[in-house]
């Protein structure tokens, strides 16, 4: 089987400033644009953020541990598909970066290697999969409101 990856590392550079950025990534209206059907967020360390996906019937809570405008985000949530709620989080974070395109987003989920192994295994492929989706949904709402 192998080991399972404990990290996802994604990186797009998005044709906008940073500000727009953080507002997207930081607001419930932004965030409900983008990610998910439904967002909520109070934006601070140990804040609740709350995200539902209509079309996946599913629906996450996290904890934001690292406000730092418009430069970090970070929340921990729990690992996909595990039973009962006593699931290990996993800690997202998001670096914004100016750059002459606009901004670099760095995002880099980890914690996956806490979780048994078929769970772990199965939440690291699916949320690889989610954000590469989200993170090009993200680009396509800001070149669409821009």
């Amino acid at each position: 089987m192998g080991v399972v990856p404990d990290r996802i590392e994604r990186e797009t550079v998005l044709r906008h400033p940073a500000e727009r950025v953080w507002a997207a990534l930081t607001t419930a209206e932004g965030l409900s644009q983008w990610f998910g059907s439904v967002a909520e967020i109070d934006l601070r360390p140990g804040g609740r953020a709350y995200f539902r996906w209509d079309d996946l019937d599913a629906e996450s809570v996290a904890t934001i541990t690292i406000v730092d405008p418009p430069h970090r985000l970070a929340f921990r949530w729990p690992v996909e598909g595990w039973p009962g709620d006593d699931a290990p989080l996993t800690l997202v974070t998001f670096t914004l970066e100016p750059v002459a395109e606009g901004t670099r987003l760095r995002l880099v989920e980890s914690g996956f290697a806490q979780a048994a192994d078929h769970v772990a295994r199965s939440a690291h492929q699916a949320n690889s999969q989610g954000w590469a989706a989200e993170l090009g949904d993200l680009e396509t709402y800001l070149d669409a409101a821009a």
